[in-house]
């Protein structure tokens, strides 16, 4: 069986490392905002390119902190609008109306699968006060427009980077008449950013974990005192918050595989690319890598290998029956799911498009060559 992401076999990779920072951890009888924490936050923040990083729980707390501490800061009010892909992972949305600001859906496009940067003009309102983009997939969703319409209505700009650790947005800048290169990883190119460690994520922990990123040094202030408790000072609360933190083992695990983060996303492109260069199938529709998202998609980090098909489901048992575990990002739109029943008659045929014909293909940075070679082979069989 090829599993779609095995998780043994990766943690295996850095097995000794793991073990020798799990061990350090225990032994030193610190387990909480220790020294692993402040290790792994400088280095994360450094890795990214940004002033401040701050461990939290999970990669929902770490969007919920970053709305909440603008509204603590006075820059949002409950009640203010939010600019969101559609087709997002539900933890982006999630965070918006946990903080009782409304999120307003923009579909995406349809080829790179991320927000249609034509389409949010028309959506902002004087109620919005951010545009949250989310690195679907491991491809970048920024764009100059986006870039510029954060400016010219003075919007923040929210990244949701739980997919995308390591990718590049690059593009050429013109600085006194010379041609310059601009190169930002994701997570350092809005106001703040929000991160996932889930054990599935190109860096993943052995369990919950997440991060936020900026360069505002009052937003990671707040940040960190909302995720404590709303704690600045032991047993003095400026702010009703709650317990979000990642423990020292998560930390000290994390520190390991950052190690090693640009190394398995080559590994990753190296698979998609050969994915894309022999897949041939007049059923099945393969990713789209746009240019201004990463350079030709060179540093696109592929979290997800997501292909389309009007066949999905025929496809996906076919590969059940040949050994090949897939996955489906994801079976039911937010706009269509119960906790969100208030949105069900509305229409985006865009997003339902995706989430009825995307089937993701196995993709991790453990896969072997025969592996990857099988996967093809079946794929182009299918009839």
């Amino acid at each position: 069986m090829i599993k779609f992401l095995d998780l043994q076999k990766i943690t295996a990779k850095y097995d000794t490392e793991i073990k020798q920072a799990v061990d350090r951890v225990i032994d030193s009888g610190w387990y909480l905002q220790g020294k692993e924490n402040e290790r792994f936050e400088t280095n994360y923040a450094n890795y990214i390119g940004v002033k401040h990083c701050i461990g939290v729980a999970n990669g929902l707390d770490a969007l919920i902190w970053i709305i909440r501490a603008y509204i603590e800061m006075g820059i949002m009010n409950e009640g203010d609008e939010i600019i969101v892909p559609a087709n997002t992972y539900i933890a982006s949305i999630l965070a918006i109306t946990e903080n009782n600001l409304k999120p307003i859906l923009v579909e995406p496009d349809l080829n790179t699968y991320q927000m249609d940067d034509s389409l949010i003009e028309k959506a902002i309102t004087s109620k919005t006060k951010a545009i949250m983009i989310v690195h679907l997939y491991g491809q970048c969703a920024y764009t100059e427009k986006i870039g510029e319409l954060c400016k010219k209505y003075k919007l923040k700009l929210i990244e949701d980077n739980a997919q995308a650790v390591g990718c590049l947005y690059s593009r050429q800048s013109a600085v006194s008449s010379e041609q310059q290169a601009v190169n930002k990883k994701t997570g350092s190119i809005g106001d703040a950013a929000g991160h996932s460690f889930y054990p599935g994520k190109n860096l993943g922990a052995l369990g919950d974990g997440g991060a936020v990123t900026t360069n505002d040094d009052e937003l990671a202030k707040v940040v960190r005192a909302l995720a404590n408790y709303g704690s600045t000072q032991k047993y003095v609360f400026k702010y009703t918050g709650r317990n979000s933190r990642l423990d020292e083992i998560q930390a000290a695990i994390l520190d390991v595989k950052l190690k090693y983060i640009d190394e398995d996303n080559e590994k990753r492109r190296q698979i998609a690319r050969y994915y894309i260069e022999n897949i041939n199938h007049p059923d099945i529709i393969l990713p789209t890598i746009s240019p201004f998202r990463g350079l030709g998609g060179s540093h696109h980090v592929f979290h997800l290998f997501p292909i389309r098909t009007k066949r999905r489901d025929e496809l996906q048992q076919y590969l059940t029956d040949n050994n090949i575990q897939t996955n489906i990002h994801y079976p039911i739109p937010p706009h269509k799911q119960e906790c969100y029943k208030d949105w069900n008659h509305i229409s985006l045929p865009i997003t339902e498009q995706i989430h009825v014909e995307e089937l993701s293909l196995p993709m991790s940075p453990v896969m072997t060559t025969d592996e990857v070679l099988y996967v093809v082979e079946v794929v182009n069989n299918w009839r």
